[in-house]
């Protein structure tokens, strides 16, 4: 068997269309169609069923997907990064992300790429927005505070940080002195990532503290707006640590202390399987993990 006929194989099971693999494969209806019935010939069982609008995979095609789904992505990925460590990394990768962990968390890693003549394009999205644009070929790698819950989409957590609700000094020292850290919070004005109140939620769920939400007097899906704002000493608002820790170090900005816990936000890279058959995608999907990989192995600070 082939491993372009196992590729058309998989592409066809999850797209359950026969035309739709051919657009995602960059090959006609007739040379998948020829690469299915070797296949069936080769195995002797019938792979899928045709009907108006598509194909049904048997069970022989969903036993056969099951053992062979990722592990041919990943074997087309490390052939992909091999050949790209002995060409010039060259071309465009788009990535979608957070604007703030765009800017703070993922810039800082792709230089070395950059230097060697590819080109980055970063572009501020919200999750939805992420999900869509995979989905939709509007970019190849995303990174989000969410999995995208969708089967043809891979997802995987690359990093994680702590949440700190954090306030400007003479802001945090008022909440603190109050007899009631759950109706102080509430009596000041709060700063939310969106009118979900999403890691402030996050924050005082963790800590017992949820009650009726009120609405924010600013909402900002870059957290640099928030973070300014609280330094200038107005409301009080949850960050991620590599928001807040330097300047909490600083004294910028004083940490409300959690009465039960610092919760963890969570982020992961999302592609789709067929993008990192491409050298210069691949490279970058490998970077950013490897790179992730390397901070969360280094001793954290107290």
């Amino acid at each position: 068997m082939a491993l372009t006929q196992l590729r058309s194989f998989v592409e066809v099971y999850r797209q359950q269309s026969l035309s739709g693999a051919a657009r995602s494969l960059g090959l006609t209806q007739p040379a998948i169609s020829q690469h299915i019935a070797a296949l069936e010939a080769a195995i002797g069982h019938a792979l899928f069923v045709r009907h108006a609008k598509g194909v049904r995979p048997t069970v022989i095609a969903d036993e056969m997907a099951a053992g062979l789904g990722d592990t041919l992505d990943m074997a087309e990925a490390v052939l992909a990064r091999t050949r790209a460590r002995s060409r010039d990394q060259t071309g465009v990768v788009r990535i979608m992300g957070q604007a703030d962990f765009l800017a703070e968390m993922v810039v800082p890693r792709l230089v070395s790429l950059v230097r060697a003549g590819m080109q980055i394009r970063f572009v501020a999205a919200d999750h939805a927005q992420m999900a869509a644009g995979v989905l939709e070929d509007d970019c190849d790698l995303a990174l989000s505070g969410y999995p995208v819950l969708d089967g043809n989409v891979r997802s995987e957590m690359v990093h994680e940080e702590r949440l700190h609700a954090v306030a400007s000094p003479a802001v945090a020292a008022r909440i603190m002195a109050a007899p009631d850290l759950g109706q102080a919070l509430h009596d000041e004005p709060v700063l939310a990532f969106n009118i979900k109140q999403q890691l402030i939620s996050t924050w005082l769920g963790a800590n017992g503290l949820a009650r009726h939400a009120l609405p924010p007097a600013v909402m900002g899906q870059d957290l640099r707006c928030l973070q300014r704002m609280v330094m200038d000493g107005f409301g009080w608002c949850v960050l991620p640590s590599y928001l807040c820790e330097r300047h909490i170090a600083s004294g910028e900005l004083v940490e409300i202390e959690p009465p039960v816990e610092m919760p963890v936000n969570r982020y992961f890279l999302i592609w789709l399987p067929k993008v990192l058959r491409e050298p210069r995608i691949a490279a970058v999907h490998e970077l950013i993990r490897e790179k992730f990989r390397e901070d969360a192995a280094l001793p954290q600070a107290l």
